[in-house]
């Protein structure tokens, strides 16, 4: 991805750049020959299941890398792409992944001035429209990867108190977009928002 498309946000969700899975690759450290990814058959039915195309390189990651890791991403691992994380809670809706994420831009809903009633069925679809859980950092700190929408592809901290995309053109961090500048943040050790 050239530096021009990281500062205007365009990503290339439909084909995986080989440099960002050979940096990928490198952060997690598999060397296990795949046999800890999902395989491409598994990832189409999930994908058929659920009614949704998978982002890239995240769709590739899955298929050919591995499917979670306990090393991280997040601080609590990445899990895999059908889990959610032990904290997550039970008795939530159903999340539904077909259904686009609704934002665009970062929301703290902790200081949003309209009634609870008239947000909560935003945060709903915040919480489990359009996007699938890569984690927790724990307290109720969310990573997540939308997957329908205008955001398709890219990576948000979804809180209690509100949610904020991952990326420099957001202005909380030097990371590029994406699963893969996710990763490659998080492999140089950087904090999330380390924007100045």
């Amino acid at each position: 991805m050239s530096v021009a498309a990281c500062i205007t946000g365009t990503m290339n969700t439909e084909q995986a750049d080989p440099a960002d899975l050979a940096s990928i690759r490198e952060a997690f450290g598999v060397d296990d020959g795949g046999g800890s990814a999902l395989g491409r058959a598994a990832v189409r039915a999930f994908e058929a299941e659920h009614g949704v195309v998978l982002p890239e390189p995240y769709r590739t990651f899955v298929a050919e890398v591995t499917d979670g890791s306990p090393a991280g991403p997040p601080h609590y691992g990445l899990v895999g792409l059908a889990e959610l994380p032990d904290d997550w809670g039970d008795g939530r809706p159903v999340r539904d992944l077909a259904r686009p994420f609704p934002l665009t831009s970062a929301w703290l809903w902790e200081d949003d001035p309209r009634p609870g009633e008239d947000i909560e069925p935003i945060l709903e679809q915040v919480f489990d429209h359009g996007s699938i859980v890569l984690g927790t950092d724990g307290c109720g700190m969310y990573w997540h990867l939308v997957v329908t929408g205008p955001h398709r592809g890219h990576i948000w901290l979804v809180t209690g108190e509100g949610a904020t995309p991952f990326g420099a053109e957001f202005g909380f961090t030097t990371g590029k977009p994406g699963f893969a500048g996710w990763v490659e943040h998080w492999a140089a050790d950087k904090d999330w928002f380390d924007a100045e």
